[in-house]
């Protein structure tokens, strides 16, 4: 799944520097199940507070789950939604997201999220394929 680029956004990447504002507004209306998912899990990290929220609700069918997978495995869009928000996202299997604060005070907790123990007790024969 690519983006929907615009073309007065990819003029701009044509004559060199693009605006990261544009970018995201980009990532937001191209990726709008990746979008909305982060987007309610830093909400619910804000309120509940805590080291971290994280998304164990398989996506709907597999339009959102190419979102969610072009979102995180893409270095430049997870950089531009981690800036926008403010947070650190983390990635398990084909749906399992997780945001954390850029809080140190959480560094233990992020590394377990994505150690590779972690990755491996996360793993279910329903997800074999997903």
């Amino acid at each position: 799944m690519s983006l929907d680029v615009s073309p007065a956004l990819l003029e701009q990447a044509e004559r060199g520097e693009v605006d990261e504002a544009d970018f995201v507004d980009c990532v937001r209306t191209s990726l709008p199940y990746a979008w909305e998912m982060v987007s309610s899990l830093v909400a619910q990290l804000k309120v509940d507070g805590g080291a971290f929220a994280d998304n164990q609700t398989p996506p709907p069918d597999e339009q959102a789950r190419g979102q969610l997978l072009r979102a995180l495995a893409s270095d430049a869009i997870r950089g531009a939604m981690q800036r926008h928000f403010g947070v650190r996202l983390a990635f398990q299997n084909c749906h399992r997201v997780a945001v954390f604060p850029l809080d140190s005070s959480v560094d233990e907790t992020l590394t377990k999220f994505t150690s590779v123990r972690s990755q491996l007790l996360n793993q279910s024969p329903e997800l074999r394929d997903c």
